[in-house]
């Protein structure tokens, strides 16, 4: 099942790492954004591992960025098959949807240039590919302003070229085709990728997979592509596909311009990683022995990293330590008492319940809500542009419901929600299948219902609202 353990646990002194750093880092991070799990493996042990509450070990996290590294992996599996080349040029494979006269600079992109995000695009392609419904044409048809190879920039499109090329070359989705190939050698259950128009898998983003799925992928990595003494990855895979292969800034302090591999970012430290949007991160320090993952809710990822550097680091010995039972249990003891906040209030306020709120015209395309009560939890019936959802709210605790989130996909929501005055009630709304949540509240002043809030992160305006409401029969 998802989740299931299968690296060894240690303490952390027996393979020389301080349980005080590792309390140090926790509390840390806990202080800075919202930390949805984490797990330290060092010696191919597991020596730190925590949930916040309501995720937990057997469930799925969205890895956003993350995903690009799974999709390069596939990508080495399938240069090592014969199927392709990295200087093969991308208009070989893509003849049926090229432009009719491509450029020169297009005519000239290889596969290298697509999975070290040198395509030549001057911008990431990506905001003008994905709203489209043939994203490979789509790609194609914009303009290479750079000669391939001469200029990196950020390009999650140029990841899905290399997902749909696999797909083409194999007749099977990336997620199927690792699944014999990595996904299974590692006991990876229950892995999930989102799917283009197309029906082919994103790359770029969208693969789901479970905080120790993560871990034992870095430790694989870490480990030169070998599991329980059998070799998982192509040889030499690893060192060339972590390396600098390409430059991508100047500033030292910066583990964003270290130099960029194959869908994995150099760091500091001697570092490696493959990382996703809001904190979604697989480090790797081979001179340490040491894989770092941690999945989580934030806005500002460099200061997030930045800590592990901070308190992690100068705990870490190349020898055994000294037993420290009292530490080792405040880390355990925080590490299970990890939980994220619910609303906390009265059960009963305003008069609103049953009564539907109709609201003015808005940018979310709220039109209406309706806040029901029950002896146990509350109920929130919204219909908005894109269909209704129907979400339960604990009273006190998170409550499940599945709704329509985007056209292609239904999404688990947890719910709760209270009174917090007389005359405002505040919800919260988590998609517990990756980072984001909602909290906002709900104002009443006699028949006028004003709504403001703020997802907890997410790309552009965070802020909810003001939504303006008239409560009706």
């Amino acid at each position: 099942m998802p989740g299931t353990p299968r690296l060894p646990r240690s303490t952390p002194e027996q393979q020389g790492v301080s349980p005080g750093a590792l309390l140090a880092l926790v509390d840390a991070v806990v202080g800075y954004t919202e930390l949805h799990s984490l797990m330290v493996v060092r010696h191919g042990h597991v020596i730190a591992e925590g949930w916040a509450r309501p995720y937990s070990a057997d469930r799925p996290h969205l890895l956003y960025s993350l995903s690009k590294s799974f999709a390069s992996t596939a990508v080495g599996f399938a240069r090592a098959e014969g199927l392709l080349d990295l200087d093969d040029l991308v208009l070989d494979h893509f003849a049926d949807v090229a432009p009719e006269h491509p450029d020169e600079n297009l005519r000239a992109m290889r596969l290298r240039d697509l999975i070290t995000m040198t395509t030549g695009h001057h911008d990431d392609t990506s905001e003008r590919t994905f709203p489209t419904e043939h994203w490979a044409r789509s790609f194609l048809a914009l303009p290479v302003e750079h000669a391939p190879g001469t200029h990196f920039v950020y390009n999650t499109a140029a990841t899905y070229m290399l997902s749909e090329l696999v797909q083409r070359l194999t007749g099977q989705r990336v997620l199927d085709y690792l699944a014999p190939r990595l996904y299974e050698p590692l006991g990876i259950e229950g892995a999930t990728w989102e799917q283009s128009p197309d029906g082919v898998d994103t790359g770029g983003y969208g693969m789901s997979a479970t905080t120790e799925d993560i871990a034992v992928f870095g430790q694989l990595y870490l480990q030169d592509g070998v599991w329980e003494g059998q070799r998982v990855l192509p040889e030499g895979w690893v060192a060339e596909a972590t390396a600098a292969q390409v430059p991508n800034g100047d500033d030292p302090e910066s583990d964003w311009a270290q130099g960029y591999g194959y869908q994995f970012w150099r760091g500091r430290h001697g570092s490696y990683r493959g990382d996703g949007a809001f904190g979604q991160y697989c480090v790797v320090l081979p001179h340490l022995d040491l894989v770092v993952v941690m999945t989580s809710a934030c806005q500002e990822m460099h200061h997030e990293l930045a800590l592990v550097w901070e308190h992690l680091l100068p705990g870490v010995s190349d020898e055994v330590l000294a037993p420290d039972d009292e530490t080792r249990a405040a880390l355990v003891a925080r590490l299970d008492s990890l939980e994220l906040p619910v609303p906390i209030g009265a059960a009963v306020g305003a008069p609103v319940v049953g009564r539907t709120i109709t609201f003015e015209t808005n940018p979310l395309g709220i039109r209406t809500a309706v806040l029901g009560a029950g002896s146990e939890s509350d109920s929130l019936a919204i219909e908005w542009e894109q269909g209704t959802w129907d979400l339960e709210v604990g009273r006190g605790e998170l409550r499940s419901s599945w709704v329509r989130v985007a056209k292609y996909f239904d999404e688990e929501v947890l719910a709760a929600g209270a009174w917090v005055a007389p005359d405002e009630y505040e919800l919260t709304a988590r998609l517990i299948g990756g980072p984001h949540a909602v909290t906002v509240r709900l104002r009443v002043d006699g028949d006028t219902v004003s709504v403001t809030g703020a997802v907890n992160v997410k790309f552009g305006e965070r802020e909810v609202g003001p939504l303006v409401g008239r409560l009706g029969d």
